[in-house]
């Protein structure tokens, strides 16, 4: 985990107006207004590296409900064509969505098929390495 966050680090895209990191209270709210519990990953994810910015995809973030990445916005989206409202939202892509279960691994749904696909991932730290580092 050390590694992918250091790799996230270096990668990180400066921007006129960076994002900042939540606290526990804000993961709170959310996890409130979602009805859900975030699954550990998703949290320490948040928590240490939602404000940074590479490549092409955007993963969820949780300070600025303005923005189109903000996690409230994107889950109540995916939900809304059938992703099951057990998973959480790591990142859309299009009208795909990588998602969260409750033990931390993360799937693929696609948009397109309406469907999960068999594509999965070990933890939210397995993905950003192999997804997003690599997009």
């Amino acid at each position: 985990m050390e590694e992918v966050i250091d790799q996230l680090r270096e990668q990180n895209e400066k921007v006129p107006v960076p994002l900042e990191l939540p606290d526990d209270d804000r993961l709170v709210e959310i996890e409130e207004e979602l009805l859900i519990n975030l699954p550990f990953d998703l949290r320490e994810f948040l928590l240490m590296v939602s404000d940074v910015v590479y490549g092409r995809l955007e993963p969820v973030t949780a300070t600025d409900p303005q923005s189109h990445t903000y996690l409230p916005d994107v889950a109540a989206n995916a939900w809304d064509v059938g992703v099951p409202r057990d998973l959480v939202p790591l990142c859309q892509d299009g009208d795909d969505y990588y998602l969260v279960d409750v033990e931390g691994q993360v799937l693929r749904w696609d948009g397109g098929e309406e469907a999960m696909t068999d594509e999965t991932w070990d933890s939210v730290w397995h993905w950003v390495r192999d997804v997003w580092l690599e997009s």
